[in-house]
């Protein structure tokens, strides 16, 4: 019987196999400290980790490529429990995370944006002005609850903070998408950041 790749490897060249039939150009790397190691020499491009990884995490190898001043636009992909972190990594400067299972269509979307995107001054400062614009749409309470989704509380948390049921929540939260036109939680979260907002913290 033949051996099995461990998980992580199979997830790299599936990933890397997608992003080549869309005609990128891609490397792959075991590690963080691996990839850290190489970045010098690299064209500039899109960097996608996991927020879960051995030795480095995610969070900590962003910390590393805003030390070392690698600009990177980074993509984050999280479980269902990580979407706190997911949301410090995007609150750090992070221009996407995306939820497992997700489907290659979401990932080529991301991927696409980061590297039109970012570092765009004036992307940034149309962004920031159509953010604010959606934002002034929100009732207080609304308000309130994106703070909560920005500190990366979970609905529970947020319904104890604001003193109310997690379905009120659940409905202020689906009122913001939709006055924010959010297609997902990162995208709001996007909004959210860039109309300056800061995260709300539980009592």
């Amino acid at each position: 019987m033949r051996s099995q790749r461990p998980v992580n490897e199979a997830v790299r060249d599936s990933l890397a196999a997608l992003l080549q039939s869309r005609s990128y150009t891609v490397r792959t790397f075991a590690s963080a400290r691996q990839f850290l190691d190489a970045a010098p020499t690299l064209r500039a491009g899109c960097l996608i980790t996991d927020i879960r990884m051995p030795e480095m995490d995610g969070l900590e190898l962003q910390q590393e490529l805003v030390e070392q001043q690698f600009a990177f636009p980074l993509i984050v992909i999280t479980g269902h429990g990580d979407v706190p972190l997911a949301v410090r990594a995007m609150r750090g400067g992070a221009v996407d995370f995306i939820e497992k299972p997700f489907a290659a269509e979401t990932l080529l979307q991301s991927v696409a944006a980061a590297l039109t995107l970012v570092g765009e001054v004036g992307d940034r400062d149309d962004l920031a002005t159509i953010a604010s614009a959606r934002m002034a749409l929100l009732s207080p309470r609304e308000r309130e609850a994106l703070e909560g989704l920005l500190a990366g509380l979970p609905n529970k948390s947020i319904a104890y903070d604001l003193a109310i049921s997690p379905r009120t929540v659940e409905i202020h939260r689906a009122r913001v998408m939709d006055k924010m036109e959010a297609r997902s939680l990162s995208e709001l979260v996007r909004l959210g950041i860039a109309a300056g907002l800061q995260p709300r913290t539980c009592r």
